[in-house]
Parts: structure tokens; sequence; C-alpha cells
């Protein structure tokens, strides 16, 4: 990890910046201003903003921050913002998995979760793709997404049995392989073939792999307009984070060489064609497989530098919005590339950090050994 100095001046020039400036929380564009400034200050300074302002954002955005700050620095300090997402995920399993057995609840609750998907061009496309699967919302999207997550913190949730039972009698198969599907939201359902195969639950990775490359041929690039080809690069970069349990673990560029080959062959389109969040994935794509020397990285890193505004102290939308609810997600991911740790860590393992391990939710029960095993 870079070893990161500055001086008090810069300190306090950046946190009156944030303190001072309600540009960071603007709906409106805002034209962004260039600047000469380094990695380092670009790092500080979007640090500088989240961490100044993280507990104005909601919970899941405060615990997305915490979880991949911890993994990356292994500070315990974030182990606090990692509990507050533990908290919300294990009321919400308590929900979702102890009515699962309840007549009708399936039903009901995956109408309810497609309806939240938007009317939106993008939120119709995939209401029209989930149409054949009525029930793949809940199963996917929810009950997936939070046992994974309270996996990962090194425990089991409420009612375990019921739903692991329920998500094995549920062929997820279909749903994972439609061409559809993949073309409305490839990087989801690579998440979601990892969250099976992390739980237990069933293993869809080489049928969703064939199906995706069958999907999105690289010999048909060229009729792929802009939004297909970001769906399909985003899509590519979860191959490698779902296989790092989400920057748990380095992972073998074997596996994903296909990957990591055609990145290092398009990345000039990609620079083109892509927004800021899967550009700096496609950097962090080569650093987690332990290729950060690849002349990629350091085309990401200047891309990604040169998009940091320093009067928002932040990477803008696509639209030029400085919104840092809906912003963290880029920004974070542009501290990960520019300050790469040399060492990943795990977890975290809220009950082995003492800070953590007295306010635990009593819906949750610690695995055994759980700082021992490896997600997949």
């Amino acid at each position: 990890m870079l070893v990161l100095h500055k001086s008090k001046a810069l300190w306090y020039l950046l946190l009156s910046a944030t303190l001072f400036s309600s540009v960071v929380f603007a709906t409106k564009p805002v034209e962004k201003v260039a600047h000469n400034l380094t990695s380092e200050q670009v790092y500080h300074g979007i640090k500088a903003n989240l961490e100044t302002n993280l507990y104005s954002l909601p919970p899941r955005v405060q615990g997305h921050y915490a979880i991949r700050q911890f993994r990356m620095t292994g500070e315990t300090k974030y182990a606090n913002g990692s509990l507050i997402d533990l908290l919300t995920i294990a009321e919400r399993q308590a929900y979702y998995s102890c009515n699962l057995d309840k007549p009708g609840f399936i039903k009901s609750e995956s109408k309810i979760a497609v309806d939240k998907l938007g009317n939106g061009p993008r939120g119709q496309a995939r209401k029209k793709a989930i149409a054949p699967y009525p029930n793949f919302m809940l199963y996917s999207n929810v009950l997936l997404r939070y046992a994974s997550r309270v996996d990962e913190f090194g425990f089991t949730g409420p009612c375990h049995d019921l739903m692991i039972k329920t998500l094995k009698n549920a062929n997820l198969a279909p749903a994972l392989t439609d061409k559809q599907m993949i073309q409305a939201w490839a990087a989801q359902l690579i998440n979601y073939v990892y969250w099976a195969k992390q739980i237990g639950v069933g293993d869809y990775y080489e049928a969703y792999k064939k199906a995706f490359i069958n999907t999105y041929p690289n010999s048909k690039d060229d009729q792929l307009e802009k939004g297909q080809y970001k769906n399909k690069i985003y899509g590519m970069t979860h191959f490698i984070f779902s296989a790092s349990g989400y920057y748990q673990y380095p992972v073998d560029p074997k596996e994903h060489q296909w990957i990591l080959d055609y990145f290092e062959k398009n990345i000039d389109r990609i620079l083109t064609d892509t927004t800021e969040d899967i550009i700096t994935e496609v950097g962090i794509s080569f650093l987690i497989t332990g290729n950060g020397s690849n002349p990629v990285v350091d085309k990401v890193k200047k891309h990604v530098i040169a998009a940091y505004d320093p009067n928002t102290m932040m990477i803008l939308s696509p639209h030029g919005k400085a919104d840092l609810s809906s912003g963290e997600h880029r920004n974070v991911l542009a501290m990960m590339l520019l300050d790469w740790p040399d060492t990943l860590h795990k977890g975290p393992y809220l009950n082995d950090i003492a800070s953590t391990k007295k306010h635990l939710p009593k819906l949750v029960k610690p695995k055994a050994s759980a700082s021992d095993t490896k997600l997949h």
C-alpha cells in the first residue's frame, strides 16, 4: 500500500471545503473543474468528503463504505459501520426468511420486489425480462443478498434452515441463463451465482458463464450500443469481484484470463463508452488478480484522477451530479484503485472484534471458526 503523507495545511483545507460546501449534496449538474492533483491528493479528498459526511448517508451506504474500507485497510474502526449493516440486514432476513412457509408470502413479496424496479427504461427492461420468473427477485435480490452478507460477517441469520431449504428447492438456472435477463443486469446475476454457491444452495457458475459468453460474443461487439456494452463490461468485472468475496481474497488470474485479455485489448473503447464506476472496476480487476503492473492500470488511474472534481471533492455522476448517497460507490472504488493494499482483509468478523462483539444483534449466531473459512 502506498504510504500516504499529507500536510496539516492540506488536511484542514480539504476538511474545511467539505464542511462549508453544500454542493456535495447537489442534485443539479455541477461543472467539473480541471486540476493537477496527485493520486494521493485525490484519494484524501474523497476520503475526507465521505468520512466527514458519512453519518448523513443512508445505513446501506454507510455499510457499503465501511465494509470496503475494512477489507482494504484492516482497521477495526470500520467494523462499527459494518455492524450498522448487519443490524439492518439481520432484521430484514428475519422478516423474509421466517415467513417463507406462510401461504402466499413468496408470491406477494416477490411482486413488491419487482414493483420496486421502477418505471424508467432500465426498470422496464428488467420487469419485462423477469416476467417469466415471478419469484426470482425474492430468491435472489432479497434472500441470497441478505444471507450471503450475514455469512461474510461470520454468522448465520434467523430461520436459516428454512431459507436454505427454500432456495435449494428453487431452480434458479432458467432465470440466471436467460438472455434477456443477462442483457438487463449481467453484474447482478453473477453476484447471485456466487452468493448461491457461498451459502450452499446451488452451483450455477458454469451455466451462467456459458450463457453470458453466448449473450455477449466478442465478435459482435460492434453491434452493441453503449448501454449494452456497459452492461457487458460491468458483468465481466463482477465475475472477478464475486470470486474475491468482494475484495476479501486475491483472485487467481487463470480462471479469468479471458476477461483480463479482453479488457487489455479493448481499454480504449472502455474508457470512451463506459462510466467511471465501470472503468475503475476494470483497473481493480487487474490489481486483485496480481496484475498491477499492466499498462491498463495506469491508464485507468489517469482517467479516474482526471475525473475528480476538487470543488465537490468527489467524482461526479455521468450526468455531472454531486450526490454522495448515489455516488459513494464510484468514489470508494476510486479510493481502492488509488491506494490498493498489499494485503486484503477478510470479514470483518464482528464476533472477533471487541468494539462490535458487545453489540451484535440477537437474531444472528456466530459460525464455527468463521475467521478460518473461505467463502468459496
